[in-house]
């Protein structure tokens, strides 16, 4: 872990927390907002939203406008026409059909990946594609591992959009149906005579309830509830098994009756512990790691209040006091797409480069390919010796590259001392120390380079090129 990234911890108002910030509001404030509900912002957003009242930027936010006019992926490839060839074949045919569909599949994800980090990019719902981002590494699927498709992918990334700002019961309902999931945690083949627990089991440990909140016999007993909930793999959508499905009487969480995956589910969000679970999990994202049992439980009681809606709690975290304290601010490691997003968000670019792809599996982060069910660990995780040099390199190759000519760099003043400031403003927010404006300018001045004199309109985009890659190797702009 690099030193000088996390803030150590304030102490803790409880009483007055999740009341509404009424403190002062400026750039700065605007920025902080846009980096938690969003992945950053242009000068022009960050001008755009410190005009606003805190209360009316974050109403904005979560008030989604129409995003009809996003473009949606150029190829989300569905291999099931194939498939009726595949049933046909003989075994050299079924083999050539299957590395047909795999080669497919694969560049359909690729494209997949390049449109998403465009869609984060250019939204005009930011929080939308956060919260989607969000449940991409809470609810994780791996696609092209058991049969998960691009098509089961795109559709369960539509999913999470939807629900972006909707009932956390009713999306984990849909995630319990969602073919993707059924597929990747094998939920899809568990039959009465012998359950499949893995999706019994993460759907606890892992989505709802966390660790030390069950049994091994809930999970059994889960396990069994979850038989017949399968797809039609004709038609790639939820189909129920009547057959296949365990109708016997089950004992869960202390409730006993004849339960499928539905009641299991609605069990599982009476649970206290699962209110408590989200709040954590909220917190995580939108505040600080590892807060404050008090701050948890008034969150959770916030929660429990909303019935596990999400867009008033959400909104209340959004305006909170806590969210605007010093402990809270600039708290959180940037995660490699919240810092590649942000990249260029900040050159007031409308494009997501090429490179950003493979950076982004460097930096150890690849969108639609978590390392596990349990998803990228994120905060600390995702700075080390190795990360640092990737991030640093993923600068380098943005602010070298020919669409900077493009970017907000073209507007810097002719002026060391004045670009200096502009640039730390602009990409920091002033987030940076006397002595690291000192050597920006002294950077744009020409010390140190190969290039003699004062900043002048011949060197201006050499110096800019490097000051802004200086500028984002400072550790404030690790954090978001």
């Amino acid at each position: 872990m690099a030193t000088g990234l996390i803030r150590p911890a304030g102490a803790l108002d409880a009483a007055t927390a999740l009341q509404p910030y009424r403190g002062p509001w400026s750039a700065r404030h605007a920025a902080h907002l846009l980096r938690r509900a969003g992945f950053g912002g242009s000068a022009d957003e960050i001008a755009r939203y410190a005009g606003m009242s805190a209360s009316d930027a974050v109403e904005s936010l979560i008030r989604f406008p129409d995003t009809s006019s996003l473009p949606e992926p150029p190829d989300v490839y569905d291999p099931r026409p194939l498939f009726a060839s595949f049933i046909r074949g003989d075994k050299t045919q079924r083999r050539a059909l299957f590395m047909q569909a795999r080669k497919a599949s694969g560049a359909s994800i690729r494209s997949m990946r390049e449109w998403w980090l465009d869609r984060m990019l250019v939204t005009p719902a930011p929080l939308q594609e956060k919260m989607t981002f969000f449940f991409h590494g809470h609810f994780t699927t791996a696609a092209l591992q058991k049969g998960v498709w691009p098509s089961y992918v795109y559709a369960q990334n539509q999913l999470y959009r939807a629900h972006a700002l909707g009932n956390l019961r009713e999306l984990t309902m849909a995630v319990s149906k969602d073919p993707a999931m059924l597929l990747y945690l094998d939920n899809a083949d568990s039959r009465k005579a012998h359950p499949n627990e893995n999706y019994a089991r993460e759907l606890m440990e892992l989505f709802t309830l966390g660790h030390g909140n069950y049994t091994e016999e809930d999970v059994r007993q889960s396990a069994r509830a979850f038989t017949g909930w399968s797809i039609n793999r004709r038609t790639g959508e939820f189909f129920f098994n009547h057959r296949t499905h365990d109708d016997g009487v089950k004992t869960f969480l202390g409730r006993t009756g004849n339960f499928d995956g539905a009641d299991i589910v609605n069990i599982i969000y009476e649970q206290p512990a699962c209110a408590r679970f989200w709040a954590g999990k909220l917190l995580d994202a939108f505040v600080y790691d590892g807060a404050e049992p008090p701050l948890v439980d008034a969150v959770a009681a916030l929660i429990r209040k909303h019935d596990y809606d999400v867009a008033p709690v959400v909104s209340t975290l959004l305006r909170s006091n806590v969210f605007y304290s010093p402990r809270a601010y600039r708290a959180l490691v940037k995660s490699p797409v919240e810092f590649v997003v942000g990249t260029h968000k900040a050159f007031g670019l409308r494009r997501i480069e090429p490179r950003s792809v493979p950076a982004l599996a460097q930096m150890g982060q690849v969108l639609f390919s978590p390392p596990n069910v349990a998803g990228w660990p994120g905060g600390q995780n995702w700075i080390n010796s190795q990360t640092v040099i990737s991030r640093a390199n993923f600068v380098a190759s943005m602010v070298n590259a020919p669409v900077m000519a493009q970017s907000t760099l073209a507007r810097m003043p002719l002026d060391a001392h004045a670009a200096a400031r502009a640039l730390a403003d602009a990409i920091l927010q002033g987030d940076a120390p006397p002595e690291s404006y000192a050597q920006l300018e002294a950077y744009l001045d020409g010390a140190g380079t190969s290039a003699l004199g004062a900043l002048s309109a011949e060197n201006y985009e050499e110096r800019a090129r490097g000051a802004a890659y200086l500028t984002m190797a400072m550790p404030a702009y690790q954090l978001a």
